[in-house]
């Protein structure tokens, strides 16, 4: 037996050895189902099984390197060979090979969401729709359902059900979006995320040849995470594992929570009747928490009834009973966890990152964000805008985009102008016109029929003949430089490095670093790719099919603030899952069927089994909605939860915000008598004009750094005004310069 194999235990094992025919592996939460596959393909590796033969589909970039690096360790450099990654880059990688054959060029542009949704929101412009009614993000979450579910135009058109229902919600002009939307993207020469999928499937099932070759390429196929793949993902695993059927799907359907994306539980539910001579694996021993965390974990996903057998089991401690806290609203409970945290920290020396706080929403983070920076806890939101979304980085992308790909509508429309160049909307309204009618792109009709056209003036001619000579002559770089030399050119010819270098205001000082690290972060994948992958195209598609995850380096010590559907697949010692009201958790929007409360109750599972040591629950009395305080109820999920592995507290009186060092909770979490407290030097809370003491005029001065509970830290630029009319203009990092008048503003000085 290889040594590697003495790792595992016996399911583990036996699942690992298990080589030809389909199987299904259930793996229960903190098993070690990563291990089982990167086992599973090392040995088929050891077995004589051709790597190049061997498809291994993840969810994440990440979690696709990861494994491949543990692989190389065991086999060596040979594990270079495997096709391992993300669908969205294995099969983007096929149609690059393959794109000729359904209308493309293998230099085909990925859009990325925020492209795709500003094309759909053109097109009801140009549509003239009302846009309250076809509101554009959601007729582009219809769109890609749509293509999710293998639903092209043409399919949709012949769909009386879905055209009735159009009709019936008032959108009947959907189609006309949809499709339009289809021959935009086709015309520009440019895939969004569904259409790699999309035309896999498309490729695959009109050209029985290449599902032929790639049948013989892929002999054995591996999937991870299976209960999160939809039914464009599903067909295409049953046409490539269709010849050989040595697939292998690993997953747990007690953690799908992926439906609005669409995710299809019902292919990990029903594989064994897709595959009637599959073998069945379980893992179910946890190795990520106690005994009590498992048990509770388990007493839940009971209540479900749409489910796989498994018993998830544990040899680690008992450990302490989950701690279920009862406040009054939603500020306590952002100070409670704060002190919460301060307080394991100072008993158990601990890090930041020992902690996550998890929660429904977004829109719940705002009062852990202003509790933990009051307690001078550094943290982390997850899920806030992309660095490879902010503005100043599109738009280098952009140029970079139009250079391998000049059909790609979005990227010309995005630098035409940009930086300013004196080129207007009715100029470009007439190009679009002319460039139709001539059926080619409008950047292809500035370069070859702009000079024979009598559209425009002489000087608006030169000017756009200007932006094709700049970006012509960057393009004949592209075949002996790479993408850091390229993207360096970009910035000095277009003017966009000398736009922000120029700009002292703060926001030009973030741009121009953010453009810096763009610059460290291509120079990075240069050095870390072989020269052949090292030009525009590669790194283009790398930054397109990258993902939040993909993107956490791990090397910052912060506590981390995440949505639970961000949590997925992370684990961390103590978890604080916040927000457990009726109509929060579980969502008002999901409580309509039995299968949406199940999906919640599966997000609630994917919560707990998150932690390793320690769970706290948390719920309010009152929150605000709308500026109004609203009654609150408890979530069903804490009750549903047996008793024997919960400990009640209830948070009696209002946690002061200047909770003092030492600890102020017994173990029930019961409030000791607040002792006495000396406002710390320079640290003064400016109170409202009812108070006695004239703290405007006393303490307040330019130049003192103070924090704003919605803006955050910012400068004192100047004052003005006497008493309680006094005013002053203050710099933010977060909301720029505002004028604060003071007995409204809450603002504490901190220097």
């Amino acid at each position: 037996m290889k040594d590697f194999l003495n790792n595992l235990n016996n399911s583990q094992l036996e699942s690992t050895l298990q080589m030809d025919g389909p199987m299904i592996v259930i793996a229960g939460a903190g098993s070690g189902k990563t291990r089982v596959l990167t086992y599973k393909i090392a040995y088929l590796m050891t077995e004589g099984v051709d790597p190049f033969n061997i498809l291994a589909l993840t969810f994440t970039n990440k979690a696709a390197k990861e494994m491949k690096e543990r692989i190389a360790t065991i086999v060596g450099n040979e594990a270079k060979n495997l096709w391992m990654g993300t669908f969205h880059s294995v099969f983007a990688r096929i149609l690059r090979t393959e794109a000729h054959k359904i209308g493309y060029t293998s230099n085909f542009t990925i859009y990325d969401s925020d492209d795709s949704q500003k094309l759909v929101s053109r097109i009801i412009k140009e549509f003239n729709l009302d846009k309250d009614q076809y509101k554009y993000k959601s007729i582009f979450s219809r769109i890609s359902s749509m293509k999710n579910s293998f639903i092209t135009p043409n399919n949709y058109l012949n769909n009386e059900e879905l055209l009735l229902s159009d009709k019936i919600s008032n959108r009947s002009k959907f189609y006309q979006i949809y499709n339009e939307y289809f021959e935009r993207c086709f015309k520009a020469g440019a895939m969004d995320f569904d259409d790699l999928l999309l035309k896999t499937n498309e490729l695959l099932n009109s050209y029985p040849d290449t599902l032929s070759k790639y049948q013989n390429i892929f002999k054995y196929i591996l999937v991870d995470e299976y209960q999160d793949t939809n039914h464009s993902q599903y067909l295409i695993i049953r046409a490539l594992s269709d010849k050989f059927q040595n697939i292998c799907v690993v997953g747990d359907d007690a953690q799908s929570i992926y439906s609005f994306r669409g995710a299809n539980i019902n292919n990990i539910l029903n594989f064994q009747k897709d595959f009637p001579d599959s073998k069945i694996f379980r893992l179910e021993q946890n190795y990520r928490s106690t005994k009590n965390i498992v048990n509770a974990a388990n007493s839940l996903i009971e209540n479900n009834q749409k489910r796989l057998k498994k018993n998830v089991w544990t040899e680690n401690e008992s450990g302490e009973k989950i701690s279920v806290n009862k406040l009054l609203t939603d500020g306590e409970e952002g100070r409670f966890v704060a002190s919460s945290i301060f307080e394991n920290k100072m008993q158990s020396q601990l890090q930041n990152s020992d902690f996550a706080i998890l929660y429904r929403t977004n829109a719940q983070s705002r009062s852990f964000e202003d509790a933990l920076r009051k307690k001078n806890i550094s943290y982390r939101v997850y899920g806030g805008l992309s660095f490879y979304q902010r503005k100043e980085i599109k738009d280098v992308l952009a140029y970079l985009r139009l250079l391998i790909n000049p059909d790609d509508e979005q990227a010309f429309k995005r630098i035409i102008n940009f930086p300013a160049r004196g080129i207007g909307q009715t100029t470009l309204n007439k190009i679009a016109v002319e460039a139709k009618n001539s059926s080619v792109s409008d950047y292809i009709f500035i370069k070859d029929l702009l000079k024979s056209s009598e559209i425009l003036n002489n000087s608006t001619k030169n000017k756009l003949l200007d932006f094709v000579i700049m970006i012509e002559s960057i393009k004949n770089k592209i075949e002996h430089a790479d993408v850091f030399d390229i993207t360096k050119e970009v910035l000095k010819q277009s003017g966009l490095y000398n736009l922000y270098k120029n700009d002292e205001s703060l926001e030009g000082i973030n741009r121009i670093q953010n453009i810096e690290e763009l610059l460290n972060g291509i120079k990075d994948f240069v050095e870390n790719n072989e020269k052949s992958q090292a030009y525009v195209s590669s790194f283009l598609q790398d930054v397109a099919l990258a993902t939040d995850q993909d993107n956490d380096t791990n090397d910052n010590n912060k506590v981390s603030l995440m949505t639970i559907h961000l949590a997925k697949g992370l684990e961390f010692p103590y978890v604080y899952i916040v927000g457990l009201e009726e109509n929060l958790f579980p969502s008002a929007m999901n409580l309509n069927s039995r299968t949406e409360l199940e999906e919640e109750r599966r997000l609630f599972y994917v919560a707990l089994t998150r932690a390793e040591k320690k769970i706290y629950l948390s719920y309010v009395l009152s929150r605000y909605r709308w500026g109004k305080p609203v009654d609150s109820e408890k979530s069903r999920f804490i009750d549903e939860i047996k008793e024997e592995y919960l400990q009640n507290n209830v948070i009696q009186r209002s946690i002061s915000k200047d909770f003092s060092q030492k600890s102020q909770f017994n173990k029930v979490g019961i409030r000791y008598k607040k002792p006495e407290t000396r406002p710390a030097k320079n640290f003064v809370k400016l109170k409202s004009s009812s108070s006695k003491s004239n703290l405007f005029d006393n303490n307040l001065v330019v130049g003192n750094i103070v924090i704003h509970e919605r803006f955050g830290k910012g400068e004192v630029i100047s004052i003005e005004g006497q008493g309680g009319d006094k005013k002053a203009e203050i710099k933010f990092e977060k909301g720029g310069l505002k004028k604060l008048l003071l007995r409204f503003s809450r603002l504490e000085i901190i220097s």
